[in-house]
């Protein structure tokens, strides 16, 4: 299963180019997987609450054609692989102004304590446990 976050782009996230700046991209996919786990029911706020925090582990982006300002962009989103502790997503960001595609990535993270401690979400979160396995099912 996927989610669809979706916003117009900022003028402060251009560049000199007058496109958007290639770092704020990953700031997209970050606002996407928030908005994913409230999709899913489960607000990323309550997570850090229960003093579960979510690292980025790495980030993998192909820039395909550029985002404007004022281009209405959507941002796919979908899991692809968890195992308790860690997780890989990957994206779609489409211009929809342009109908285009504007970049694939492909992000992992891992659930851990405050200090950094793996965290095994079955035990700790299995609520969002269940939901990050059923996602995986779809």
């Amino acid at each position: 299963m996927s989610t669809i976050y979706s916003r117009k782009a900022f003028y402060y996230e251009t560049d000199r180019m007058d496109i958007i700046h290639h770092s704020n991209y990953v700031r997209w996919l970050e606002e996407a997987r928030v908005d994913m786990m409230d999709q899913m029911g489960f607000a990323f706020s309550k997570l850090e609450s229960m003093g579960i925090v979510v690292p980025v582990l790495s980030v993998e982006t192909h820039y395909k054609f550029p985002v404007r300002f004022g281009d209405t962009f959507e941002v796919e989103s979908r899991l692809v692989e968890f195992n308790g502790c860690k997780f890989a997503l990957e994206y779609e960001v489409r211009n929809v102004t342009q109908g285009t595609l504007s970049l694939t990535a492909r992000t992992t993270h891992c659930f851990t304590t405050a200090d950094l401690r793996p965290a095994r979400l079955k035990k700790i979160c299995p609520e969002l446990y269940d939901m990050y396995m059923k996602q995986l099912e779809k």
